[in-house]
C-alpha cells in the first residue's frame, strides 16, 4: 500500500527510528486547543455532506438513489480506515501519519468541490471517509502526550473529544447554511482549507511519536483480535458504547422524518437546530475526564449510561404533551443523551488507553469498529421502528440500547475475563 509506505518513512529497514519523544513534550493549553480543534474539523468533513444532498444530486442531474449513497460511502470509507488504517499508528510515527491523511483528506475535498458528476463524487466520498479518520490519531496522540501525568490523561482526552464531538454535531448545521447562502461546492472548499490548516498546524505544533511495536502490517491487523480475546475491559467498553450508539444514531436517524410530519410539519433546518442542544451536551466532555481523573473511568460509564437511558425514557411522556411542549422536551432530552453518550465515551477510551499503553492506535480502533457497528444498527433499525410504531417504538429502541448498556456497566468487572 502506497499509504503504508509513505508513511514507513525511514523505518523501511526495520530500525525503528529514535525522534524526539513525544511523551517528554509540555501538553500545553495551546497544544490541547490544536488537537481538539484538529480532531472537529478532521471528523466534521464526513457529515458535510448530509444536509446538501437534495442539492447535490439537483446540480448534478443525480436521483435520490444515487446521492444516498454519498454518506453511505463516506461511513463506509471512515469504518474501514479505522480498522485498517488507524492500527498503523502504534507502528509508526503517528506525526507521519496525521500529515499525509490531512494532505490526503484535504485533497479529497478539493476534487469532491470541483466534481463534475455524481460518479467521481461517489468515489470522492469513499476517499473523504478513509483519510477522515485522521481523527481517530488525533485521539490516542493526545492521551500519549499526557502519558507521563497519568492523573491527567482523562482532561486530556475529554478535551480532544469534545473537539471531535463539536465537529460531528455543528457539521450539519455549518453545511447546511453555507450550502444555502454559497452552494454546496463552496462547502467543500472552505472543508479542504479547513482540513489544510489542520495538516499545517500539526506539522508546526507536534512532536514526534516513537513508534511503540515493530509488526508487519498483516500482524498489526491479525493482533486486533488478540486484544479482543485477551483484554476483558476492551470488549466491555466496546459492547457498552455499541449499545449506546445504537440509541444515538436512532434518533439522529429519524429526527428529521418525525419533525416533518404532523403535528410539526418542520423543515431540515429545524432538525439541524437540534445538533445545537446535542453540542452543549458535548460540552460536558472535559468535566467527565477530570471526573475520571478523580474517582476512575469504571464510575464515570456507569454515570453516563444512567443518565442516558434516563434521557431517553422522559421522551415517552411526548406523546401527552402538546407540540410546543414536546420540541422542549425533545431538545433537553438530546442534551442529557448526548451529555451521557459524550460522557461515557470519554471515559471507555480514558479506560482503554490505561490497558496497552504500547497498542493504543489498536485498542482506539477496536473501540470504533463497536461504536460504528452500533451506529450503523440503530440507523437501519431507527427508519425501521419508526415506519411500524412511530416515535414511541424508537424511544423504547434507545432506552432499552442504552439500558443494556448499564447493564454490562454493572456487570462485575471481578467476572470478567481479562
Amino acid at each position: 500500500m502506497s499509504f503504508i509506505r509513505a508513511v514507513h518513512g525511514t523505518a523501511g529497514s526495520g530500525v525503528l527510528p529514535s525522534p524526539a519523544s513525544a511523551a517528554s513534550t509540555s501538553l500545553s493549553h495551546g497544544l490541547r486547543l490544536l488537537l481538539a480543534a484538529s480532531a472537529g474539523l478532521s471528523v466534521a468533513a464526513i457529515y458535510y455532506s448530509q444536509p446538501m444532498l437534495g442539492v447535490m444530486g439537483s446540480t448534478l442531474g443525480a436521483s435520490d438513489t444515487a446521492v444516498g449513497l454519498v454518506p453511505m460511502l463516506t461511513q463506509l470509507g471512515y469504518a474501514l480506515g479505522i480498522l485498517l488504517l488507524t492500527p498503523l499508528g502504534d507502528r509508526f510515527d503517528r506525526r507521519r501519519i496525521i500529515l499525509i491523511k490531512a494532505a490526503l483528506l484535504s485533497g479529497a475535498l478539493l476534487l469532491g468541490g470541483l466534481a463534475p458528476d455524481i460518479q467521481l463524487l461517489l468515489v470522492v466520498s469513499f476517499a473523504v471517509g478513509l483519510t477522515a479518520t485522521v481523527a481517530q490519531d488525533i485521539v490516542p496522540a493526545a492521551a500519549t502526550l499526557a502519558s507521563e501525568r497519568e492523573r491527567e490523561r482523562g482532561k486530556v482526552v475529554g478535551t480532544v473529544m469534545t473537539g471531535l464531538l463539536l465537529g460531528i454535531l455543528l457539521s450539519r448545521v455549518i453545511s447546511g447554511v453555507v450550502a444555502e447562502r454559497f452552494g454546496w461546492r463552496a462547502m467543500f472548499m472552505v472543508a479542504a482549507a479547513s482540513v489544510a490548516f489542520v495538516g499545517v498546524a500539526a506539522w508546526r505544533g507536534l512532536p514526534r511519536f516513537h513508534p511503540t511495536n515493530t509488526l508487519s502490517y498483516g500482524a498489526l491487523l491479525g493482533s486486533l483480535a488478540g486484544l479482543w480475546r485477551k483484554h476483558g475491559a476492551l470488549r466491555r467498553a466496546a459492547l457498552a458504547q455499541g449499545l449506546i450508539s445504537i440509541g444515538f444514531s436512532a434518533f439522529w436517524s429519524t429526527l428529521a422524518v418525525m419533525l416533518h410530519g404532523a403535528p410539526f410539519h418542520l423543515g431540515s433546518a429545524a432538525a439541524g437546530a437540534f445538533g445545537l442542544a446535542g453540542a452543549a451536551g458535548a460540552l460536558g466532555a472535559p468535566v467527565a475526564g477530570r471526573i475520571a481523573d478523580r474517582y476512575g473511568p469504571e464510575v464515570v460509564t456507569r454515570l453516563g449510561a444512567a443518565l442516558t437511558v434516563l434521557s431517553f425514557a422522559t421522551m415517552f411522556a411526548a406523546p401527552w404533551l402538546e407540540p410546543h411542549h414536546r420540541l422542549w422536551l425533545i431538545g433537553a432530552s438530546a442534551i442529557g443523551f448526548d451529555l451521557g453518550a459524550q460522557v461515557t465515551l470519554v471515559a471507555h477510551q480514558t479506560l482503554v488507553f490505561g490497558i496497552e499503553p504500547a497498542a493504543r492506535s489498536r485498542l482506539n480502533a477496536v473501540l470504533f469498529v463497536g461504536v460504528f457497528a452500533g451506529m450503523s444498527v440503530g440507523a437501519a433499525s431507527g427508519s425501521l421502528v419508526l415506519a411500524r410504531w412511530g416515535w414511541v417504538g424508537v424511544t423504547l429502541l434507545a432506552t432499552a440500547s442504552a439500558l443494556a448498556a448499564l447493564l454490562v456497566r454493572l456487570f462485575p468487572a471481578a467476572r470478567a475475563a481479562r
